[in-house]
């Protein structure tokens, strides 16, 4: 089957995708977007949150079929024009150890932003509830992400 869906603001076309291959497969193997990470393939851990349509999914549990026609935005997509705030202030707040986990968690946070300007600490651990992390501890993610609401908010 074709799959033709825009990535990060391009129209892409993946040929002979089979039924049961994932948006992530397509994502870093076809397509050459390695950002999105394949950790449990199973939706547990968050490592492979992409936007589908504006809306976070885990790409491993999307059928790439049903991209068809969609939007996708990566974590590559989210620094089209320089790092995104939330990515600059994983960096500088030391939130990304071994790095495994910090495209998910830079999409989902990137996404809480979006839609709270200043999320509490409540608000933002719900949020990044589906994410697992081993390294972090979580507080710098945490510190991070209230980081990048300051500035965010600061721009506004």
């Amino acid at each position: 089957m074709r799959v033709t869906f825009t990535v990060n603001g391009r129209e892409e076309t993946a040929e002979d995708v089979w039924e049961g291959e994932s948006l992530l497969y397509v994502l870093r193997e076809r397509l050459g977007l390695p950002g999105s990470k394949n950790a449990c393939e199973q939706g547990e851990c968050g490592s492979c949150t992409v936007y589908l349509d504006d809306a976070p999914v885990c790409a491993c549990l999307v059928a790439a079929g049903q991209a068809q026609g969609r939007r996708v935005r990566t974590v590559e997509g989210l620094a089209e024009q320089g790092l995104d705030p939330v990515q600059e202030a994983f960096v500088e707040s030391g939130a990304v150890q071994c790095g495994f986990c910090t495209p998910g968690l830079v999409v989902q946070a990137h996404d809480l932003l979006e839609r709270v300007e200043r999320p509490s600490d409540a608000e933002i651990r719900e949020a990044l509830a589906g994410n697992l992390c081993r390294c972090t501890g979580y507080e710098k993610i945490l510190d991070a992400v209230r980081l990048a609401a300051e500035r965010k908010a600061a721009a506004r």
